[in-house]
């Protein structure tokens, strides 16, 4: 891991480097206002990466009784390959084990295969996919779930 990234929680002044890094990430990004909603989500979790006082990078999630739904994770291309995912997914981790979560699924671009190995890294297993999930190509996802927490 680089000891120059830290995590910290999002707040609003970090929705317009998270719009950016989402833009720059995924095809259809979040709008600003999904993203400032998300602040007042009572079930909305979300970190962000920092390198000095730069947001590279954030992940989020949602804590639903006892199970967690990661809606989504990026790093900015210049930061990439540093181990910044890698501090997303273990923060996003600690918060479950906090809130006593047992499982946590996501969906990820059946394509996408750096961010599925990683997910994998951490116990995250394939159990389906969704159909002509992504509006932009109609790609499939696939749904992975980590019950091991």
């Amino acid at each position: 891991m680089n000891s120059d990234f830290k995590i910290f929680s999002m707040d609003s002044s970090s929705i317009k480097s998270i719009l950016n890094i989402s833009e720059l990430s995924f095809p259809i990004s979040w709008s600003f206002e999904s993203l400032q909603s998300e602040l007042d989500n009572k079930f909305a979790r979300y970190v962000v990466l920092k390198k000095g006082n730069s947001i590279v990078g954030y992940g989020g999630m949602w804590l639903i009784i006892d199970e967690a739904h990661i809606t989504n994770v990026a790093v900015h291309p210049e930061a990439r390959g540093h181990g910044g995912g890698d501090m997303i997914v273990e923060a996003l981790f600690r918060i479950c084990r906090k809130q006593k979560v047992s499982a946590i699924t996501l969906e990820v671009r059946k394509s996408n295969f750096l961010a599925i190995n990683l997910y994998e890294k951490y116990g995250f297993e394939t159990e389906g996919i969704r159909r002509h999930y992504y509006e932009d190509n109609g790609e499939d996802a696939v749904i992975m779930w980590n019950r091991n927490l």
